[in-house]
C-alpha cells in the first residue's frame, strides 16, 4: 500500500490499482507504464516537479501525458509565475516522498501547486504512477483534480 493508494481509498473516489514488472534498465518509465499495461501513451500521465521563479524551495507539480513534453513557459503561466524550471530530482523526492519514476501526484508529503494537462479532459480515466515504480492508479481526471486541488491548462507540447 502506498500514500497515493491510501489517499484515494480514503476520498472514496472509484480507482483501479495496476501493477507491472518494472525494468530497472529502462529510460522512461512514463513510457514503460503505458507498454506493460498495453495503453495508448497520451493516456498514461507522468508526474514532474518544477521550481517556480528561479527558487529550488518553490515546487509544483506538472502532470502531463507520457507522449508529450512540458512546457514550462506554459506550466509558469498556469501556476502565476514568471518562470518554471525542472526541479533537482533529490528536492522532487524530499518534497513528495516518493522516488522519481514512481512519484504520483496524490498522497505526496507536502500538498504543492498542481496542474494537470487539459489533454487528460479527453478520457474518461488516465493512469498515474501510484506511488512506486511498476504501480499505477487509473482514476478520472476531475478526481485527481479534486483530489490535488490542480488547476487544468495546456501545459504540454
Amino acid at each position: 500500500m502506498t500514500p497515493a493508494i491510501n489517499v484515494a481509498r480514503k476520498q472514496g473516489i472509484t480507482h483501479h490499482i495496476h501493477q507491472y514488472d518494472h525494468d530497472p534498465a529502462v529510460a522512461s518509465y512514463g513510457t514503460e507504464a503505458a507498454e506493460a499495461l498495453g495503453l495508448e501513451g497520451n493516456r498514461v500521465f507522468k508526474t514532474l516537479l518544477v521550481s517556480l521563479n528561479g527558487d529550488a524551495r518553490q515546487l509544483s507539480v506538472a502532470i502531463v501525458p507520457v507522449t508529450r513534453q512540458l512546457d514550462l513557459k506554459a506550466c509558469a503561466k498556469a501556476l502565476n509565475a514568471k518562470k518554471a524550471d525542472m526541479a533537482n530530482p533529490k528536492d522532487a523526492e524530499r518534497a513528495t516522498g516518493y522516488v522519481v519514476g514512481g512519484i504520483s501526484p496524490l498522497g505526496q508529503k507536502k500538498r504543492l501547486p498542481t496542474v494537470l494537462d487539459s489533454t487528460a479532459q479527453e478520457f474518461e480515466t488516465i493512469y498515474v504512477s501510484a506511488g512506486r515504480r511498476g504501480l499505477e492508479i487509473e482514476l478520472a481526471p476531475n478526481d485527481l483534480m479534486g483530489i490535488c486541488r490542480a488547476v487544468k491548462a495546456a501545459i504540454a507540447r
